[in-house]
């Protein structure tokens, strides 16, 4: 099991990397495999590459970040031998372009969810979002379908909750995705524009089964902050980061602060999972004209000290330290020291060398708030989902992510070297010969088998 408990152990995460789209047209590298053809040589009209997309792993050892290497690895030469090309390892390779994950994706116990939306503009509203499944460990794709906006699948991560098994996320919904019972309460906490409409937008908590994919609201309201993350840590605690700002100034350690000397930038955030409401801070205060005394909420939390890019970012917990999230972000909102010495926006032609869309992965104490940066991370790869590999707090929790079962077997037989289950939990002698539905546990390694 890798997990960082002091600067002298390693940390190993993984994540589904993709890179960026850069201004100046330059854009993630493919290499030509050959065409597809199907079992009795017949053209399938596709034709398979091997791209950047996938599952990458990188390790910091307490100094720096390794570049993230895609794992599993894909090599041409496992695929193609001279003219000769297998098939099927073509498709498997070919298949990691479909995973991205630009509305969402998350990890749980070996397995991925990605959530692609579609380019509203170029489609019809019935085929939004793309949803896919995978094996995070071997890259195969499970599944894969599509499912119309009214899903409502868009969101700024998922992440599983050990507490009670479920997986949570922070989705975008427009007051239409409430129920009635929220909307029509005076107390609608999100009347913000002093003339509440459906049409408002903003992050609601939700649960979301991953069988069904069917995503159900929590906050009774909305919230309008720019997240661009969201994890849960061992403890069922429930954390966002915003986007942050850029305005302040940067200190002798490079942290950014406001007027105050206050650590400014991304923020920290935290949410109640039962109520799905953030928790804050209320501060009484006077109005200046009238003195009439009135409540506002504030973050419990300071800022990072690091801003951040206004994009989908990856962040997590390792199972055995909650109280450190990690995280990787961008290194600025897309502002800087220009090449006339003043903090301003970076030209985008200058990317390469100003460090506009640079990444790196930091360090997050969620008792504080603050933010330490760790290391860039080579080749500015971002992720759509992230943790720690052999220490994420999902491990052996038994879900299947492609029909949402989850059954955990019973202690005394979680040991067990292999043994079999029911459906409804009991213990299976042998192997099952019955027709019907089983789950199995392989050396510690939970999965469903149908039996016709």
């Amino acid at each position: 099991m890798l997990c960082i408990v002091s600067s002298a152990q390693t940390l190993t995460l993984k994540g589904i990397g993709h890179n960026n789209r850069y201004d100046d047209g330059d854009q993630m590298k493919s290499t030509w495999i050959g065409s597809l053809y199907d079992e009795d040589g017949n053209y399938t009209g596709k034709t398979a590459f091997i791209v950047d997309y996938g599952i990458y792993a990188m390790s910091y050892d307490g100094i720096e970040l390794s570049t993230p290497a895609k794992s599993p690895a894909v090599n041409l030469s496992d695929i193609k031998q001279g003219s000769r090309v297998d098939m099927a390892k073509a498709m498997w390779a070919t298949n990691f372009n479909l995973m991205y994950g630009n509305s969402g994706a998350v990890y749980v116990d070996g397995q991925l969810v990605t959530v692609m939306s579609r380019d509203e503009s170029s489609t019809v509203d019935e085929e939004l979002f793309s949803v896919r499944k995978w094996d995070a460990t071997t890259g195969d794709l499970l599944s894969d379908e599509i499912m119309p906006k009214s899903r409502n699948l868009e969101s700024a991560g998922m992440s599983y909750n050990p507490v009670d098994g479920k997986v949570y996320g922070l989705f975008y919904l427009t007051g239409r995705d409430l129920p009635e019972s929220v909307t029509s309460d005076p107390d609608y906490f999100v009347d913000e524009d002093a003339e509440l409409t459906d049409g408002d937008a903003g992050y609601c908590i939700c649960t979301i089964n991953l069988g069904t994919m069917t995503v159900t609201p929590i906050t009774p309201g909305l919230y309008y902050q720019n997240f661009v993350t969201f994890a849960i840590n061992s403890e069922g605690r429930a954390f966002a980061l915003t986007s942050g700002g850029s305005s302040g100034y940067q200190d002798v350690d490079g942290r950014l602060r406001n007027a105050d000397n206050e650590l400014a930038g991304a923020q920290l955030c935290e949410f109640d999972l039962q109520s799905g409401l953030m928790k804050q801070n209320a501060v009484f205060k006077a109005d200046d004209e009238t003195g009439e005394e009135y409540i506002e909420y504030e973050s419990i939390y300071q800022g990072t000290g690091y801003s951040s890019q206004a994009k989908r970012q990856s962040a997590c917990f390792a199972k055995s330290n909650p109280n450190k999230m990690y995280w990787i972000g961008y290194v600025n909102s897309g502002k800087g020291i220009n090449g006339w010495g003043s903090w301003s926006s970076l030209d985008d032609r200058e990317w390469r060398t100003n460090g506009k869309y640079d990444t790196a992965l930091y360090e997050v104490d969620v008792t504080t708030g603050a933010a330490t940066r760790l290391d860039l991370v080579e080749n500015r790869w971002t992720f759509s989902a992230l943790w720690v590999a052999g220490d994420d707090c999902s491990d052996g929790a038994g879900i299947d992510v492609t029909d949402g079962v989850g059954i955990i077997a019973s202690s005394h037989h979680r040991d067990s070297e292999s043994c079999c289950y029911s459906i409804s939990g009991q213990r299976v002698a042998g192997a099952p010969t019955r027709a019907g539905l089983y789950i199995t546990r392989v050396k510690g390694r939970i999965q469903k088998v149908r039996v016709e």
